[in-house]
């Protein structure tokens, strides 16, 4: 088929990019238009277009989840983990997203010429621990070579399969006014772990990434209120500003948030101070955002806060009516501003 770029009507449309640029990959605007107006309409699958974490497919009467991720941090190693952990925890917090249970991955390697065989393997030895602790099983894998200068050492692809139990429906779209808006903690930790390393920036502590796997923590959630749990997302690129946009325009809903409960380490506003960032826009590996009805948030941020990945849980805003498909929050000043979502990515190759 053919796509006419012409047609296309987006603020800032692929047309007026001839070629890619780094913000294509960043996770917010430039990125949504390359799945809706190039990828989406070539393959025109029906599960792709439901744009959640990961793809639900039916079979046999059983509810599969399916998710497929890459992975081309730089540096490879930094405080809190390396690309092996994120590409584990990455795809496995992909497939909770949707309330699956993480059951199998592939791993796929692409390696540059002159990587040190000390590197690759501390990197596999890595991911693997991360899988055994996830509970997931590698599968499949491949691997290939690039010539020098081609490749930043290493960049790895993993797809993950999950199973979703019997009554929990989970979606982007699923979100109603009356939701609380649940984080189970800290923001930022892994952009200002990785800028940390880039800039050399020194702090009273070290700044670690929050890289973690948080299927039990879902699964703990579902074991409270199944039903009540409108829709998940993990704030990766972008933030939890794009997530919150993300949830707003597919359940075309308002999300109104209270920026003094936002959870940040006060390390980590120093660095976005410091760096003139927005911690809201910084990207997360270990944290979920939470769509919760009413009648049940409490209960679940209880259950949240008693689990060791959300002891710093917090409720941040709720869902509104109105004006649908925009993230406002509200100002330590007492003031109302927009969260747009971001173009492209502050932080490039974060995960």
């Amino acid at each position: 088929m053919s796509l006419d770029f012409t047609t296309w009507s987006c603020p800032l449309p692929l047309r007026d990019y001839p070629n890619v640029v780094i913000g294509h990959g960043g996770g917010g605007k430039l990125t949504a238009e390359l799945i809706h107006h190039l990828f989406a309409p070539a393959f025109g699958d029906e599960a792709l277009r439901q744009l959640g974490d990961a793809a639900v497919l039916a079979l046999d009467g059983v509810r599969l989840a399916i998710s497929t991720d890459s992975f081309v941090v730089r540096p490879l190693f930094f405080p809190g983990g390396s690309i092996g952990e994120l590409a584990v925890n990455g795809t496995v917090n992909d497939l909770a997203m949707m309330g699956a249970r993480p059951l199998y991955l592939t791993a796929g390697f692409i390696v540059e010429e002159g990587l040190p065989l000390s590197q690759l393997g501390a990197i596999v030895e890595r991911m693997a621990a991360a899988a055994r602790a996830a509970g997931v099983r590698v599968v499949a894998g491949d691997t290939k070579v690039v010539d020098k200068g081609h490749g930043d050492g290493v960049f790895i692809n993993t797809t993950g399969v999950g199973l979703i139990p019997n009554g929990v429906r989970i979606g982007p779209d699923r979100a109603r006014p009356g939701d609380c808006v649940l984080i189970n903690g800290f923001i930022g930790d892994h952009g200002m772990a990785i800028m940390s390393v880039r800039e050399g920036l020194q702090f009273e502590t070290t700044i670690a990434s929050d890289t973690a796997p948080l299927h039990d923590l879902v699964a703990a959630m579902l074991d409270v209120a199944p039903g009540a749990i409108h829709a998940l997302r993990d704030p990766t690129r972008g933030g939890l500003a794009a997530a919150l946009n993300e949830i707003a325009v597919a359940s075309q809903v308002g999300i109104q948030i209270d920026e003094r409960a936002l959870p940040v380490h006060p390390d980590v506003q120093a660095a976005c101070d410091l760096l003139g960032m927005d911690p809201i826009y910084v990207a997360n590996e270990g944290k979920l955002v939470a769509f919760v009805a009413e009648e049940a948030a409490e209960a679940v941020l209880a259950r949240m806060r008693a689990h060791p990945l959300g002891q710093g849980a917090a409720m941040i805003g709720r869902v509104v009516a109105q004006p649908a498909g925009l993230v406002t929050a509200r100002t330590a000043i007492g003031g109302t501003r927009v969260i747009p979502m971001p173009l492209g990515e502050q932080l490039p190759r974060i995960c």
